[in-house]
């Protein structure tokens, strides 16, 4: 069972996915762009890499205007080199890839031309996975589409359209319910029909449900009867309400109770879990470290790492708690350590525990930095103490104080997100 995340990374440098405006587009543009996206790419694979992520969305955007005319470039021939090795880095990493076309990829739309558009959409997936070299258990996922006012008529259409797509896309194709048109009684009938794979997806369940009676595991369960062996490891989306938001926004970040909760009711199945949370890695790196066993506290400690100021600015007592608890080097207590962090994420900001962790940061140039700096830095605390003050431009100008005097330390730090 692997845990991962999708599309893009939060608090990693070197890995940003970049586009442009289609009025702005050129060959010479497109070309810069796909080659900063897959130094991008290669950059996340070996984060994950490094960080045992083995689970992981590529963003549909790494080719901008992929399966658009507007882009006329032989890229998969132009940067075969690129891709071939960014393949092999996948393949030895044993991270299993997937993609997600967006929610303009409707292939049962009556509208004849939104459905061409979306088999070349669904084309260029197939392309971008093949020119990576990774076999068919690395999935396109896909939503079945809208329902027009008929149903019946529109399954139908899906059904037709699927039938007719090229071979290298059927192989790689999924389905999975959505939050609402099609529930996970239409989707596992249809999958059944058609012989696809099927990804369950919670929350979209607790939107658009089918069967309040019936629970996740249930589900999953009868999920798992639709991926074959050539299909790979069943493949779940996992996601929390954002209880600030309209219903079916996906939460910050993933609490570690409730997720917990989910992974304990799998009992013996071990399907991989595609974390959907607006903090990406961050949860993902949270729930792999809280489920797998034969960790020690060093993955812990290179977590406080990158976490620590960002909990002394809004928790000094949850800072404390947490340097305590880390003390014993032959325990692991994963699951009390991203309680704690937790718990300071959802403590009101104090102007005063910002202060005392911007001098913490400081702490590392203060020997280094020219008066003019120091002078910068004064002045812009001073601001940051008045009332409804950002702490942004200080952060900033600190971010660009440990890039200049190279405080690597610092360039993982959550305080910066």
């Amino acid at each position: 069972m692997s845990i991962g995340y999708a599309c893009l990374t939060v608090g990693v440098t070197n890995t940003g996915i970049k586009g442009c405006l289609l009025k702005n587009i050129n060959e010479e543009k497109l070309i810069e762009l796909i080659r900063h996206n897959l130094t991008s790419l290669e950059n996340i694979i070996n984060y994950n890499d490094t960080n045992d992520v083995r689970l992981f969305r590529i963003s549909s955007d790494v080719i901008p205007f992929g399966s658009s005319s507007a882009n006329t470039l032989q890229w998969r021939n132009l940067f075969k080199k690129e891709l071939s090795h960014l393949g092999n880095s996948i393949r030895e990493a044993g991270i299993r890839v997937s993609m997600h076309p967006g929610q303009y990829t409707v292939l049962n739309s009556p509208d004849k031309q939104v459905a061409e558009r979306a088999i070349e959409d669904l084309a260029y997936h197939s392309a971008f996975m093949d020119s990576l070299g990774v076999d068919c258990t690395n999935k396109i996922i896909l939503h079945v589409g809208g329902v027009y006012g008929d149903k019946k008529a529109a399954i139908i259409r899906f059904s037709e359209r699927y039938k007719d797509l090229d071979d290298s896309i059927k192989r790689r194709l999924v389905i999975e319910n959505d939050d609402k048109s099609y529930h996970i009684g239409d989707v596992l009938e249809l999958g059944s029909c058609l012989g696809i794979p099927v990804v369950y997806d919670n929350l979209h369940n607790k939107v658009n449900c089918y069967d309040p009676s019936k629970d996740d595991s249930y589900w999953i369960t009868q999920c798992l009867s639709s991926w074959r062996q050539e299909d790979g490891p069943q493949k779940v989306h996992y996601s929390q309400q954002d209880c600030l938001k309209s219903t079916g926004s996906h939460s910050k970040s993933i609490s570690v109770t409730e997720f917990l909760d989910f992974f304990t009711d799998l009992g013996d199945k071990k399907p991989d879990i595609m974390l959907e949370v607006k903090d990406k890695n961050l949860s993902a790196i949270k729930c792999i470290n809280c489920t797998t066993p034969n960790k020690n506290i060093k993955a812990l400690e290179l977590e406080w790492s990158r976490y620590k100021y960002a909990v002394l600015e809004k928790s000094p007592n949850d800072y404390k708690k947490i340097r305590d608890l880390l003390k014993d080097k032959y325990s692991y207590p994963a699951i009390d350590f991203y309680r704690l962090i937790e718990h300071a994420y959802a403590q009101e900001v104090i102007p005063g525990n910002c202060v005392n962790a911007a001098l913490h940061i400081w702490g590392y140039f203060k020997g280094m930095a020219s008066l003019e700096e120091k002078e910068r830095f004064f002045n812009l605390l001073q601001i940051c103490q008045g009332k409804g003050s950002s702490m942004n431009p200080l952060k900033r100008f600190l971010y660009k104080l440990a890039e200049k005097y190279k405080q690597e330390y610092l360039h993982n730090s959550y305080y910066f997100i």
